[in-house]
């Protein structure tokens, strides 16, 4: 059956109006116009009807009609039709097809026109929040402009783009910095967020990635892609370092970023309050990178684990302050910098060092393989440092070393590995008596050495290793069995049965 429908030229007018003044797609607008009228369609035929209405975007013309799904047995006989009934009407029907039944056109009464209305607005927001969020995703990571509309408890409510409120925590801003309302403001989209009310857009100008996209702000070279940015570092409002690079052997990186007589990188200061920044040039090799982030002091001596990603820079004693900086300060952000755990010392304090770890080491294997003092000296002079690097190191190259034969370096490999599953023993017995919960026993990541570690500290459960910080980990563990990084990773692997349940703590 057809049903003639007549042109509404005003609905289309409507919706050119809805989207010229929400800033949204018309489509979206006709289709909440749509879902309106069927809405207000099934307050007049019945709530329980699939009633659907269709829009011409040309005309304005209203088709609505209620459908009827085919299926082989009717449950719902609102929305469902037998087959068998079906066929009656199209012999050609088969199961999964819909019935259309044209409605005639409705005379919408006051209470079908408001919840048209109110259905109408409802989408439209939805659409806007949908488009502002959108938008906002986009610029993530990236810096914006805006005003401060308000100051709540020292947090800004900054105004972007005109209609979206955003949030500039104040642990986010750079310390001892304020604004007033109305005064303008620069800072990074850290996080966009979709909420029910519509986005919500967290701001940061104490972020390191702030500092970064300042400074491509600030050199084209960086914009261009010539010079790359590595890493960040940041103590917000006092000292930042920034590693800098380019494939480009004859482009000048750091120089590039300082600018001529340093007014690129004094514009960035300016923006930061006053931050003192040092632009380091970035190097794949570690050593070199560490002594160009240790400069101007000079290094006498590094030393590197690449297992362990510890580094030892020796240096003089008038240079040490230097380095280490106030408080810390320069050595901490090196650090951060560079991604090495960095231990500095004087001449003095090496030579001592080097002794006791020495001592450490000939102690260990005088006491675990029952030799003399000797032996123990010539194995850390080959280059042995742990109990285990004699125990599963090939035979022959053992008995490579001079002075020793086969059969000594077999007697030296059965006597580390006796001492290591005595060590084992020892430790199972051990863990057996710390009461350690079953997540934690059976948490990947962790030996049997680190177990029995983070029991003797009280560290029993795994919610109690995920409420730990890295660098409390590493403390526990020590260097000897985490890196810093390792740590900071474990950390936040044992996190993620918070979220899987749900659970922010």
């Amino acid at each position: 059956m057809q049903i003639a429908t007549l042109p509404r030229p005003e609905l289309i007018q409507m919706a050119d109006a809805l989207a010229r003044e929400k800033n949204i797609d018309k489509a979206a607008v006709l289709d909440a116009m749509e879902q309106a009228i069927s809405k207000a369609g099934r307050s007049k035929y019945g709530p329980e009807y699939d009633i659907r209405t269709r829009i011409d975007p040309n005309t304005g013309a209203i088709k609505m009609a209620r459908y009827l799904s085919v299926v082989d047995e009717v449950v719902d006989e609102f929305t469902q039709i037998s087959l068998e009934e079906a066929q009656k009407q199209d012999p050609s029907l088969k199961i999964g097809d819909e019935i259309v039944d044209p409605l005639p056109p409705m005379d919408f009464g006051r209470i079908a026109a408001q919840t048209a209305k109110q259905v109408i607005t409802q989408k439209v927001r939805e659409a806007e929040r949908m488009r502002q969020y959108n938008e906002m995703k986009n610029k993530k990571d990236e810096i914006i402009n805006g005003i401060v509309k308000r100051v709540e408890g020292g947090n800004l409510i900054v105004e972007i783009g005109g209609r979206i409120e955003a949030l500039l925590r104040r642990d986010e801003l750079i310390p001892h910095e304020s604004y007033r309302v109305g005064d303008r403001i620069r800072a990074l989209v850290l996080d966009v967020r979709a909420e029910v009310k519509g986005p919500i857009v967290f701001l940061s100008r104490s972020h390191p990635q702030f500092l970064a996209k300042l400074f491509t702000a600030e050199v084209p070279e960086i914009y261009d892609g010539l010079i790359e940015i590595k890493s960040v570092a940041r103590d917000p409002g006092s000292r930042a370092k920034i590693a800098v690079w380019s494939k480009d052997s004859t482009l000048d990186a750091r120089g590039a970023c300082i600018g001529m007589r340093g007014v690129r990188v004094q514009a960035i200061v300016q923006e930061l309050q006053g931050e003192k920044i040092d632009v380091v040039q970035w190097s794949p090799d570690p050593a070199t990178f560490i002594i160009n982030a240790l400069s101007p002091s000079e290094v006498l001596k590094i030393v590197i684990d690449e297992e362990s990603k510890n580094v030892e820079v020796v240096l003089s004693e008038e240079q040490l302050s230097l380095a280490i900086g106030r408080r810390g300060q320069n050595i901490r952000l090196i650090s951060q910098l560079t991604g090495w755990h960095i231990d500095m010392m004087n001449e003095a304090q090496e030579a001592e060092h080097r002794l006791n770890e020495t001592k450490e080491r000939v102690d260990l294997f005088m006491r675990a393989m029952d030799i003399d003092d000797m032996m123990a000296h010539l194995l850390i002079q080959e280059g042995f440092s742990k109990v285990e690097d004699i125990a599963y190191i090939s035979l022959n190259e053992l008995a490579s070393i001079e002075g020793f034969d086969e059969a000594l370096a077999e007697e030296l490999q059965n006597r580390a590995k006796a001492y290591l599953i005595m060590k084992q023993d020892t430790m199972e017995k051990k863990l057996a008596t710390l009461d350690l919960a079953d997540d934690l026993k059976n948490f990947s990541g962790l030996t049997l050495e680190m177990l029995v570690k983070l029991g003797e500290n009280n560290v029993k459960t795994l919610d109690d290793l995920a409420d730990l910080a890295g660098d409390e980990l590493l403390d526990i563990l020590g260097q000897d069995l985490i890196t810093a990084e390792e740590a900071n990773a474990l950390i936040m692997k044992a996190r993620e049965h918070w979220f899987e349940n749900g659970d922010t703590k």
